[in-house]
């Protein structure tokens, strides 16, 4: 199974190749110029050569195997605790006897298995585990970070009563904006119901919170215990139900009766009394009010 890929092993190989010759030539360069305040100049350029080209094969062999050492990096948690457990076992079975070796095992997988607490503590602890490797899938997959292939930071992970909670630290390439709009593959990736994305951080925008949600918790029946506190000897009072309305009657709403005030005539002239006849014979026009504007003001 490849663990590093081919143009990961290119990459950092001319990545420790640049490391080496800057490190041999500026640690080289600052040995020489020191070495030659107490010694010949030649002799203190042989010294910096001598400084400089162990310091750049160090640095050489750190940038080369950096992969593998980011490899171990995202596994530390898991071999930590892989090595403890093993560790364990030895110094148990080599130190017991083989009844007591088998009790012990027994006490210690029996009794988170058998008691609800500890045994859903271990299981949001173990899904915190995986989440983080999953993220990092997802960054490795279909998020692009940038042309170095150089992946977020993910810190921690902490089980919250719907699922998980992720802090990373995005590199130079991804924004908030970016990941918001692949939450649903993420939440695919994560064996997870959604997933949101949140700053972390008002200062500063590379550091992020994933909230990945398993659970719905709000449809659980809670308790209350304000029904301890009610005396059950209070006695109880009969009220009279009350009539809801089913239906809006206009006429049985009590509306106020609106008076608008009446305009003085001023100036104005008086309307014509209107004939009830027209020479034609037909009918005249309808009257104005005394209180209505006269037509022949506004022409």
């Amino acid at each position: 199974m490849t663990v590093i890929e081919a143009r990961v092993h290119r990459s950092w190989a001319r990545n420790a190749r640049m490391a080496f010759v800057l490190t041999a030539a500026i640690a080289g360069l600052l040995a020489a110029v020191v070495a030659a305040s107490y010694m010949h100049p030649i002799l203190a350029l042989f010294v910096g050569v001598g400084v400089g080209v162990p310091l750049g094969g160090i640095v050489w062999v750190l940038v080369r195997i950096w992969p593998v050492i980011r490899l171990l990096w995202w596994w530390a948690l898991e071999i930590g605790l892989a090595g403890l457990l093993l560790t364990g076992w030895v110094q148990l079975a080599a130190y017991t006897p083989a009844v007591v070796t088998l009790l012990v095992v027994a006490l210690v997988v029996g009794v988170p298995a058998g008691v609800p607490v500890i045994r859903r503590l271990l299981v949001a602890w173990g899904w915190c585990l995986v989440v983080r490797h999953r993220l990092r899938v997802c960054f490795a997959q279909f998020i692009i970070a940038n042309q170095s292939g150089s992946l977020p930071l993910i810190l921690w992970a902490t089980p919250t009563p719907v699922g998980e909670r992720v802090w990373v630290y995005l590199r130079p390439g991804l924004s908030v904006k970016d990941l918001e709009a692949r939450l649903d593959k993420i939440a695919v990736t994560c064996h997870a119901s959604t997933v949101l994305i949140e700053r972390a951080s008002e200062r500063n925008a590379a550091y992020v919170r994933f909230d990945v949600k398993r659970r719905e918790v709000l449809t659980a029946h809670v308790g209350s215990p304000l029904v301890d506190v009610i005396d059950p000897d209070t006695p109880t009072v009969e009220q009279a139900p009350q009539q809801v309305p089913t239906a809006l009657d206009l006429p049985d709403v009590q509306a106020p009766t609106i008076t608008l005030p009446t305009q003085s005539t001023g100036d104005r002239k008086p309307a014509k009394p209107a004939a009830t006849t027209s020479a034609n014979g037909s009918k005249p026009a309808a009257s104005t009010s005394a209180d209505a504007d006269d037509v022949s003001d506004w022409i």
